[in-house]
């Protein structure tokens, strides 16, 4: 029994205890179940009574005690006990119980995917990071976390779009542009500029493509830098994050907010809202109305517009664009935008923290020999995506980046992360996925088939009911991670789930002991909950963006 059909058998049994007349209440049309805390309390916990029993004008307990007298009734339910002023735990048979390993191979990538996000049409922008040099550990860190995000909230039914913005308008572009020229003709970088390899490295590919830049005057050489420059900046950035995993639908740029008019339409869709005022030969906007601590300039006594204007262009392009929901996810340093973003969407009508989102990360450092890691060979004062990924590879990187809250600063160890053993969490994960197929491998070549037979009922080892239970909690747990928007939940949950496979690997055999040995239903039922593993493993890491591998 799964955890909705469950919910369904209870909402079948408020139907039915209505019908009888026991109780008068307008039923709902969902029932939440959880896991209890503690398995002595049984299989699965509602709190379904508690939130009735004001309509239906009894107490929780009298509530609960017609509940599960006609729960009790229902295939599959082994006992119902009410706990403290009315929690119902449920206890299910074994056999309703196995049957769940059925359902989640049938179901296969299915399995997990719910609606708890349908109908939302979102835009997630995430990374960012300003084309002036590779992704630094900040953004490779919001990259893993980002695309898992959007894997997740796609899981849970929403229509996500994944947004790269590229920052390629404004100062930060010509110190680049500087940077390069003088890089280009041999001199330090101004005071003010960018240095690392990858400023010679651009500066030099940008003279192949166009040897006799050097010969036009400064000026003229500065702006094709920049054009050139920032172009094979883009490049990187993409191929670099591409090979991360991570792929965006949209690239929008900064710079076509102010060429294609999207600014002044922003800030004359505020005006007529009546939310800017003019002062000083500025125009302002009112943020102080929306629980900002200052009003914002938006387009500056000289008539050129403020940081603020872009912001305000993209959010209502975004809207425009028909998103429900608008996403964006900042570093660290970015607590202090958090104020002015939504007194901007409040100043445009919206609601903020639900129109608008902001997720803020917190840093990541790398340790190796129990010292951090300081220094990039690329970038020279950073530690950058490609040096992450040259010690640990890939699936490490992202795993490892991802399973812990972004609400926390983490460090990277990079040493354990290249060890190949259980203390290593992603390689933990992926050796009880690959232990999973191996089993089943060595299960064919001894004759143990699927389809040959089930009897769920012979799964009545404690480490087959503890494995059951963590299986049919993945749902909530995707569910969950996407409402909160907290990723770090499933790859926890999958370090859970392995650990309990790994337990019952231990004490329960798929395969016959002896080659003289009968095989039985019980054999070809493990079978069942071993592939069974095997989906929510496989679909819990592609969900968090890692490989699932089938030989280790």
């Amino acid at each position: 029994m799964t955890p909705e059909e469950l919910s369904a058998a209870i909402r079948a049994a408020l139907l039915a205890a209505v019908a009888a007349g026991d109780v008068t209440v307008e039923v709902p049309e969902q029932v939440r179940v959880e896991r209890p805390r503690n398995r002595d309390h049984g299989d699965w916990s509602t709190n379904i009574a508690l939130q009735l029993a004001k309509p239906a004008g009894i107490s929780p307990r009298d509530l609960a005690t017609v509940l599960a007298r006609h729960l009790g009734e229902a295939p599959g339910v082994a006992s119902v006990d009410i706990a403290g002023p009315g929690f119902l735990n449920i206890s299910l048979d074994a056999a309703s119980a196995g049957e769940l390993a059925r359902s989640i191979v049938e179901a296969g990538s299915a399995y997990g995917r719910g609606d708890a996000e349908a109908g939302k049409k979102i835009n997630l922008e995430f990374v960012s990071a300003n084309p002036t040099g590779p992704i630094h550990l900040g953004g490779t860190r919001w990259a893993a976390v980002g695309d898992a995000l959007a894997r997740i909230l796609s899981a849970a039914g929403a229509d996500v779009t994944r947004e790269y913005y590229f920052n390629d308008h404004g100062a930060q572009i010509d110190r680049f542009s500087r940077s390069l020229l003088a890089a280009a003709k041999g001199e330090p970088a101004p005071e003010d500029g960018y240095a690392g390899g990858y400023i010679n490295d651009i500066a030099n590919a940008v003279l192949a493509k166009e040897p006799d830049l050097l010969a036009l005057p400064d000026a003229q050489a500065q702006e094709r830098f920049r054009a050139v420059g920032v172009d094979l900046m883009f490049s990187e950035i993409k191929a670099s994050l591409h090979e991360f995993g991570v792929d965006f639908d949209v690239y929008f740029h900064e710079n076509d907010l102010h060429e294609s008019g999207a600014v002044d339409r922003a800030v004359q869709r505020l005006k007529d809202l009546g939310v800017m005022f003019e002062q000083d030969g500025a125009w302002w906007l009112r943020t102080t109305d929306f629980g900002d601590d200052k009003d914002r300039v938006v387009i500056k006594s000289d008539g050129e517009p403020a940081y603020i204007s872009g912001d305000l262009a993209y959010y209502l392009d975004k809207r425009e664009r028909g998103f429900d929901q608008a996403i964006i996810m900042l570093g660290a340093d970015h607590h202090g935008y958090v104020s002015r973003m939504m007194a901007m969407c409040a100043a445009f009508g919206d609601s903020p923290h639900e129109n608008l989102e902001i997720l803020i990360g917190q840093m990541v450092n790398l340790i190796s020999d129990g010292k951090p890691v300081r220094m990039s060979k690329r970038a020279g004062t950073v530690v950058v995506l490609e040096d992450l990924v040259e010690a640990v590879g890939v699936d490490a990187a992202r795993y490892a980046l991802t399973r812990s809250s972004t609400d926390s600063n983490i460090d990277v160890d990079l040493d354990l992360l290249a060890k190949r053993t259980n203390e290593n969490p992603v390689f933990y994960v992926q050796y009880a996925h690959a232990r999973t197929c191996n089993v089943a491998r060595l299960a064919a070549e001894d004759g143990v088939h699927r389809a040959d037979g089930f009897d769920p009922s012979q799964l009545t080892d404690p480490t087959e009911a503890a494995l059951l239970a963590i299986l049919g909690d993945f749902p909530r747990i995707v569910a969950q991670a996407a409402q909160l928007r907290e990723p770090h939940r499933v790859a926890r949950y999958l370090e859970d789930l392995a650990g309990r496979f790994h337990k019952w690997y231990d004490t329960c055999r798929v395969r016959p002991m002896t080659a003289d040995e009968e095989i039985t239903d019980l054999h070809r039922t493990r079978l069942w909950l071993n592939d069974a593993t095997r989906q929510v493993l496989a679909t819990g890491l592609d969900l968090v963006g890692v490989s699932a591998p089938e030989r280790m």
